[in-house]
């Protein structure tokens, strides 16, 4: 028999208006509560999120620095401290989708992140530039993957890895749509006129598409069978963070996080001082990012033939072993092209990895607030990594030493989290 809800809009209705609404009805088998045009709707947001508040602003940049005068590395640090609001503030994001739901809250985020572009769009000066790009870090907490990873996790309960990949596999679109469009829009109508189109994208498709396509009921005790390894469900959320495996954990997939983000910002550089052409290098790192989206397919039968720690241990290991190779190789091109596409691969299973690291070890349970603050070192290390990585390059005499160390870095962690 179909039992009734209360939605997260209101008290609880029947059966026959839920089916009417498109919401999914739990029955006696355990089925989870969730709307039908959740998983679209979500595909395409993240779509339009990532392609929009994240992969636009390198691509407008050379024509923002030559309009405004304004320092490349000052324009560039106001985008990285985005990324770290973004970090922080998806803790309290998380506590608050596990309370009430995705639904209000993305769509707040979206409407933010339309505000924050629309206040870049409009800045006389840096100061300005700088608090818009705040403004659009606290929309990034709203509205990336970690929100969606929580909807989708409580949502879709055993079926969640087949959802994430989905919803990852249409994530990984967001530069392949997005660049292009930048621009153009920047060369036909200027970056700011450009930012104000883009504002406009994320106004009318992501805020709509969160508050229509999320409306459904948000069960409040999610069933911690839907994981196959659940060792502390009856853990409080602080215990489990204060625990020794998930601060190992957390150190190895920050560590693991930080030499994967490196080697995408020095993939060209380091190939360009081997002497390829930066079109040859351009190349190499964008079906490198094929090979993040290719990759993402292959998770599920991963995880359905592994342990939840020899997957997280091979999985970061791999990073580790394409970044040597790609130390090591200085050519031919094509060789080295098949490295970046393998390391794409494996960073395409370290995001899915990630999606599932919570539950797989702790059940569902808090899930957006366990995911935010595992989240929210590696958000950071990603941020950092460009800056980082340029210092230390500099330092060791280039990126083929450097790429030795990040190679260190992730065995050191694969180390780590095989005692977690």
């Amino acid at each position: 028999m179909l039992t009734p809800l209360a939605d997260d809009d209101g008290p609880a209705s029947t059966a026959t208006s839920r089916a009417r609404s498109g919401v999914a009805v739990a029955t006696a088998s355990g089925l989870l509560h969730r709307p039908r045009w959740a998983l679209p709707a979500l595909c395409i947001t993240q779509v339009v999120g990532w392609g929009v508040l994240y992969y636009a602003f390198p691509v407008m940049l050379p024509a923002l620095t030559h309009d405004t005068g304004w320092p490349a590395t000052t324009t560039t640090a106001a985008f990285s401290a985005a990324l770290v609001v973004s970090a922080l503030v998806g803790i309290p994001v998380g506590r608050l989708i596990d309370r009430a739901g995705p639904r209000r809250l993305m769509t707040a985020g979206s409407l933010l992140g339309a505000t924050g572009f629309a206040v870049i769009a409009v800045a006389p000066n840096l100061l300005v530039f700088t608090f818009g790009w705040m403004l659009t870090g606290i929309a990034m907490a709203a509205t990336f993957y970690q929100p969606a990873f929580a909807a989708l996790t409580r949502w879709y309960g055993h079926d969640r890895v087949r959802a994430l990949t989905i919803l990852t596999l249409a994530g990984g679109l967001a530069s392949t749509v997005f660049a292009p469009i930048t621009a153009t829009l920047t060369d036909r109508l200027g970056w700011r006129h450009a930012t104000l189109a883009l504002a406009g994208v994320v106004l009318v498709i992501a805020a709509p598409l969160h508050a229509v396509g999320l409306r459904g009921p948000w069960p409040p005790h999610p069933p911690d069978h839907a994981s196959r390894s659940v060792t502390a469900v009856a853990l409080s959320a602080r215990a489990i963070t204060t625990s020794r495996p998930f601060l190992q954990l957390a150190v190895a997939l920050t560590l693991s996080g930080f030499a994967m983000y490196a080697v995408v910002f020095g993939l060209i550089p380091l190939l360009t001082e081997r002497g390829a052409s930066t079109s040859q290098a351009a190349w190499a790192l964008g079906l490198g990012g094929l090979g993040q989206t290719m990759g993402r397919l292959l998770y599920a039968p991963l995880a359905a033939r592994t342990s939840t720690r020899t997957r997280t241990a091979v999985l970061i290991l791999a990073g580790g072993v394409t970044t040597a190779l790609l130390a090591s190789l200085a050519g031919p091109i094509w060789l080295v092209t098949l490295v970046a596409m393998g390391a794409g691969m494996v960073r395409g299973n370290l995001t899915l990895l990630q999606a599932t690291a919570v539950t797989d070890r702790w059940g569902t349970r808090a899930y957006g607030r366990l995911t935010a603050t595992l989240a929210a070192p590696v958000t950071i290390a990603s941020a950092t990594a460009p800056w980082v990585g340029a210092a230390l390059a500099g330092q060791l005499g280039g990126y083929p030493a450097f790429f030795w160390v990040l190679a260190a870095i992730s065995a050191g962690a694969a180390c780590i989290v095989s005692f977690t």
